[in-house]
């Protein structure tokens, strides 16, 4: 059995968020067993899965890629929308839109240190809309 859901999460700031709780609260019952894959409907934010515990994981991550993907970089052509722009879909494109967990016993398998992460790469990117497909 194969069922989707649609949802948005409220808008975040440039950064990286824990929203684990929230797909939780918004896909509902989960199969006994099966597999949920969660695709991020945007070209400027990403999805990932990573520490959950320490705070400081979630910085580490924000200096590094704005160490590593600088904005006001002299070479991007992309600047109609702002400085954050171009690096937010490049940035994007190395997290990736996508992540497929495990069901078992009817809740996500994550292990003890992990989290899903929304990485919001823009200033104002606004509301972001997730799809869940969850398959039994």
């Amino acid at each position: 059995m194969i069922r989707q859901i649609e949802f948005s999460l409220p808008s975040y700031p440039y950064g990286f968020h824990l929203i684990t709780s929230q797909v939780i609260a918004q896909i509902g019952q989960l199969p006994e067993t099966g597999i949920i894959h969660l695709f991020i409907k945007h070209t400027s934010a990403g999805i990932t899965i990573n520490e959950n515990a320490d705070s400081t994981v979630l910085e580490d991550f924000q200096t590094f890629f704005a160490d590593w993907i600088p904005e006001n970089y002299s070479k991007f052509e992309h600047i109609y929308e702002g400085k954050d722009d171009m690096p937010a879909h490049i940035k994007s494109s190395v997290v990736g839109q996508s992540v497929t967990l495990p069901v078992s016993d009817g809740k996500l398998n994550l292990g003890t240190w992990q989290g899903i992460y929304l990485c919001e790469f823009r200033y104002t990117g606004g509301r972001r809309k997730i799809v869940a497909t969850i398959l039994s």
